[in-house]
């Protein structure tokens, strides 16, 4: 594999790191950076891999504007036995993005050209500041500025990090002005954020079975919450046979989780919208709002190239290892699922899995069974009492007030039973047959 517009080799850390970067931050598909690489392609190590990473953090941390915390990822591997780092940029949604020490300047801003990284013109700098998205999350101002952060603490903490006294500097929580911003908003405590997910009873909206709310608090608790709910809602079916034992399950749990998070990271908040959950009999939506960000074509989205609308949430989540890598989540999701699972419009991006179709029918016998069980309980408490209210039938049988009055409704239709009086005071009879 040769240099190319994409991929940069580099034998050692230098003083041009930052032009590098800086380029691909400005070049519509991003790029690639291997350290410890000659210019063909062959293996020559670094030393002090370790060192060497915190070091490039804090030069592309301090030395780059507007920041680009979040649009670069460090990845050490071994390439013929030597330690290689490979640097991963994303194109970067607030071009141009120039040297701090040099400013806006054809100096201090870089473009790629081919397989070099060029100054970039005046006018093309002139041209794209004045593309440059105003209205980005960092720059609008919270609507509460009393924001307290313990939940999103507490999960440094869990990954072996502690948030110290700057944090929401570092983490980009404040506007120019030193207030609260929305991205700090989002990972409050508290918020008027509504995370939803809803769940039908059939293939279409009409009847709606479940309707949890999981937002108001911190996106990364959201995140989390919405992840453990649809993991119990993902059924297996295992098959065993005497040679081995094979686990199915109604969507690719890989691909499931890349779509939520992928839906909370490209989510465009700036109207207070969250991604949107929907479960149906034989499918999985998942609706963000925003569409394709600025810039990025369908087949570069599918080619995996990475254009984060929120930044400074990517940033947050790969903190959290809720990202491993940048430009990482679509081509997994691929491996198992078709382009047409895609949906585009100008202003949302749905995602529609379907589901397995044995687990789907392996799950439909499994309720069938556990209700024809249900109904006949419900028979056996009405048999010693036909007065039972629906809220003691579901006492008794440890099920909601509202799903017994359902079972009900469904055997009064099948012609088992019948409702004689009014709601208080009536009973139950038994139709003979």
């Amino acid at each position: 594999m040769s240099e190319s517009n994409r991929i940069e080799y580099k034998q050692e850390l230098t003083e041009n790191l930052e032009k590098e970067v800086i380029a691909f931050l400005n070049y519509a598909e991003g790029g690639i950076i291997y350290l410890g690489v000659d210019d063909k392609g062959n293996a020559v190590g670094i030393e002090n891999a370790d060192k060497v990473q915190l070091l490039i953090k804090d030069r592309l941390k301090n030395n780059i504007l507007p920041s680009a915390l979040g649009l670069f990822d460090l990845i050490l591997q071994e390439k013929e036995g030597k330690a290689v780092l490979k640097i991963i940029m994303a194109s970067g949604p607030e071009k141009p993005y120039y040297l701090r020490k040099y400013g806006m300047s054809e100096k201090g801003t870089f473009v790629r050209i081919g397989s070099s990284s060029e100054p970039m013109p005046s006018k093309m700098i002139e041209n794209l500041f004045s593309k440059r998205i105003r209205h980005s999350i960092r720059k609008i101002r919270s609507p509460r500025q009393d924001l307290a952060f313990e939940q999103l603490k507490i999960y440094y903490e869990t990954n072996d990090k502690r948030l110290n006294a700057q944090f929401s500097k570092n983490l980009e929580f404040q506007t120019e002005e030193g207030q609260y911003n929305l991205i700090g908003y989002l990972f409050s405590d508290h918020n008027s954020l509504s995370v939803k997910m809803a769940k039908y009873d059939g293939k279409d909206r009409e009847n709606l079975i479940e309707n949890n709310e999981y937002g108001y608090e911190s996106l990364v608790k959201s995140t989390k919450r919405i992840l453990d709910k649809l993991e119990i809602e993902n059924k297996t079916l295992t098959q065993i046979t005497s040679k081995e034992r094979k686990e199915f399950r109604l969507w690719n749990p890989i691909a499931l989780r890349e779509a939520v998070i992928n839906a909370f990271v490209h989510n465009d908040y700036t109207k207070e919208l969250a991604p949107k959950f929907e479960i149906f009999s034989d499918r999985i939506e998942i609706t963000s709002y925003g569409g394709l960000p600025e810039g990025l074509s369908k087949d570069e989205f599918f080619s995996g190239y990475s254009v984060p609308r929120n930044q400074e949430i990517m940033r947050i989540f790969k903190d959290l290892d809720l990202v491993e890598q940048l430009g990482s989540g679509v081509p997994r999701i691929l491996k198992n699922y078709p382009k047409s699972s895609f949906h585009f419009s100008e202003n949302f991006l749905r995602m529609v899995f379907v589901a397995n179709k044995a687990v789907v029918e392996t799950v439909v016998e499994t309720v069938v069974e556990t209700v024809v069980e249900t109904e006949q309980k419900i028979i056996e408490i009405l048999l010693q009492n036909n007065k039972a209210s629906a809220k003691t039938i579901g006492e008794k049988l440890e099920i909601s007030q509202r799903t017994i009055q359902r079972y009900l409704k469904n055997m009064v239709s099948k012609g088992i039973l019948k409702r004689e009086g009014a709601a208080k005071g009536g009973h139950w009879e038994f139709i003979k047959k």
